[in-house]
């Protein structure tokens, strides 16, 4: 295989080559990190590159050929992890001017399973400033590029994740999502992203809150390897009541692999306004090849919910963050947070779970819900930059109008790539489980995959 086609492999079939020894994971490190070195000064995906990384690559060779029992499931392979977790010995500034760069001596709990997977960590990837945004344009770097398009957003939280990824420097990311974050980057760059039912995955400080509205979860190529990764990321603290129960076996395995006859309702608008014609007509392509795949599929009704509704839960989110000088973060969040510090957190709370009870009973009439992951294109770079905050969020929201939902009510998630714009740009569908149904979620995808394929399909950069 050459290096283009190495990199083009997925993680599973990466960590197959180093298992096989027909590459090293030194070999597969370099071939990253040349990709990255050569493309990151266009698409600013990466914040911190770690040439150590090598080093690290090293030490797994000599563990694969001193082996006596089998290797993690990612033995070798490279990764990028988000700069709102922490890696151990690395500073993480959280996409903001406001954060010293001090390193920390740990890695958070969603990063230690993953090393503990095997992956060799290249560095943190960009993101918006505290995530609050679904671009990713933090004053403390250049904007992040969507590698199908110079001239248009990666999306965000997780845009770097998706850039990344998407370009070919990273055969997976690491991102988080309390809003879209890893469905609307992954929709924009023609990639697989799942966001995994609430509690499913830990925090980055382990802790279990019924009404936290982010998680994080993988932004992949395909569908097997977000299926290994959600296996890898999955935790569970016994006796707490908020992490989602284990799965009968490995979101993985074979047996996950095959899929019912399933009742899937779908919905083409929101309150946000309307879709595009393109993503309509995507998306209509879609349901038509689920009706061809043997499932029911309906049109549903889900309750409105306007801007005003949800924003209390942002601002009082925002306002937890522990800043002194919210002058000095950017419009969007300074709004959010000062606005957020006047909530009382009984009221937010009782909020949640008014807008939790009204939402969470509509998705029990299907198996699966389906809709688009973003009702509008990839926005054009800048495009909320010169906005008041206000209106600047007001329009960003619009982009998380399908995706917002799922973060309320806790359900499992996912964005499938489903064709293109006229103009070039990918298309995310979304598809929504049951409480804590990824392997419902997953079934689904994998027949999907099969029957809209996407991995052929390759940006221009």
């Amino acid at each position: 295989m050459s290096g283009t086609e190495i990199l083009k492999a997925t993680a599973l079939q990466q960590a197959q080559l180093i298992r096989d020894g027909k590459i090293s994971s030194e070999e597969l490190v370099r071939l990253s990190l040349e990709r990255i070195h050569r493309l990151n000064p266009i698409l600013n995906a990466f914040v911190s590159v770690f040439d150590r990384a090598i080093e690290t690559a090293r030490r797994k060779d000599r563990e694969r050929i001193s082996a006596r029992v089998a290797l993690p499931i990612f033995h070798g392979v490279p990764i990028g992890i988000k700069d709102l977790n922490i890696v151990r010995w690395t500073a993480t500034r959280f996409g903001s001017k406001v954060i010293p760069p001090v390193p920390l001596p740990f890695d958070d709990y969603t990063v230690a399973p993953l090393r503990r997977a095997g992956f060799v960590i290249l560095g943190k990837l960009a993101t918006s400033e505290f995530g609050t945004m679904p671009v990713t344009e933090p004053a403390i770097h250049p904007p992040t590029k969507n590698p199908w398009s110079l001239e248009h957003s990666a999306g965000g939280s997780s845009g770097g994740s998706a850039a990344a990824v998407a370009s070919c420097m990273l055969p997976v990311a690491q991102g988080s999502d309390g809003a879209g974050s890893i469905r609307i980057p992954a929709a924009f760059c023609n990639l697989y992203g799942l966001k995994p039912a609430r509690g499913r995955v830990r925090n980055q400080f382990g802790l279990p809150d019924r009404r936290l509205l982010y998680t994080s979860g993988p932004i992949t190529g395909s569908v097997d390897d977000a299926a290994a990764m959600l296996d890898v990321m999955a935790g569970l603290v016994h006796g707490k009541p908020h992490w989602a129960p284990p799965p009968e076996r490995l979101f993985s395995e074979p047996g996950h692999a095959g899929v019912k006859r399933l009742k899937i309702q779908f919905v083409t608008r929101t309150a946000l306004g309307p879709t595009h014609p393109d993503i309509l007509k995507g998306f209509v392509r879609s349901l038509s090849t689920l009706s061809g795949l043997g499932h029911d599929v309906e049109e549903g009704c889900l309750p409105d919910g306007s801007l005003e509704e949800f924003l209390p839960l942002w601002q009082h989110q925002v306002a937890q963050l522990p800043l002194l000088r919210w002058g000095r973060t950017q419009p969007v969040t300074c709004w959010l947070g000062t606005a957020g510090r006047v909530l009382r957190s009984q009221d937010v709370a009782t909020l949640f779970d008014t807008l939790k009870a009204r939402f969470e009973p509509a998705f029990s009439t299907a198996d699966i819900w389906v809709m688009p992951t973003v009702a509008l294109p990839a926005p054009r770079i800048g495009a909320f930059r010169n906005l008041p905050a206000a209106e600047a969020f007001a329009g960003a929201a619009r982009l998380a109008a399908f995706t917002v939902l799922m973060n309320l009510v806790g359900l499992p998630a996912a964005s499938i790539p489903m064709g293109f714009t006229r103009q070039g740009l990918p298309m995310g569908l979304q598809l929504v489980g049951k409480a804590f149904a990824e392997a419902d979620i997953l079934a689904l995808s994998r027949q999907l995959e099969q029957a809209m394929p996407w991995r052929h399909h390759a940006p221009p950069i």
